[in-house]
């Protein structure tokens, strides 16, 4: 159980039953996912003008951990097969991903970025750091790097 350092063990809860710093989470989650999505679309579109949102975030998998398989893909970004196979094939008549062997099991195939797909991506997301940069310029690098370790503690508690 969450202590909040006062000794008391049950939430401030205002009457509502809720706790206020967990509505304030959502509150401030909720803002944060808005405008996420709203710039992930933005970028995949910088990258290609025929991208959708979801586009993006195979870029930054395929381009922090390389070839994958389109089922881990799918698992990763939460959703399916199905799903997957459309965005990839979208990709692939772009010229931004290819498919090749799986060295381990020939049946199936590995997906990558193509060197115009990376170019693309790498372009469009250090153009993204440098704006966060520039949002941040006033915290302290100890508070980025906290905001980041956080916000991975989340993410993988969240998976």
């Amino acid at each position: 159980m969450h202590e909040s350092g006062t000794g008391s063990e049950a939430p401030a809860s205002g009457g509502s039953g809720v706790d206020p710093e967990f509505l304030a989470l959502e509150r401030e989650l909720a803002v944060f996912l808005r405008r996420a999505r709203a710039q992930s679309g933005e970028m995949a579109r910088e990258v290609h003008p025929e991208l959708e949102s979801a586009a993006y975030g195979l870029f930054v998998r395929l381009d922090d951990v390389g070839p994958q398989r389109a089922t881990d893909l799918a698992a990763y970004i939460g959703v399916g097969k199905a799903t997957m196979s459309r965005q990839l094939r979208a990709l692939e008549d772009l010229g931004l991903v290819a498919r090749d062997p799986d060295p381990v099991d020939g049946r199936a195939s590995l997906v990558r970025l193509t060197d115009e797909g990376q170019g693309r991506f790498r372009q469009v997301r250090d153009a993204r750091r440098m704006s966060y940069v520039r949002k941040l310029a006033d915290w302290d690098r100890a508070e980025v790097a906290e905001l980041a370790r956080l916000l991975q503690h989340f993410n993988v508690r969240s998976a």
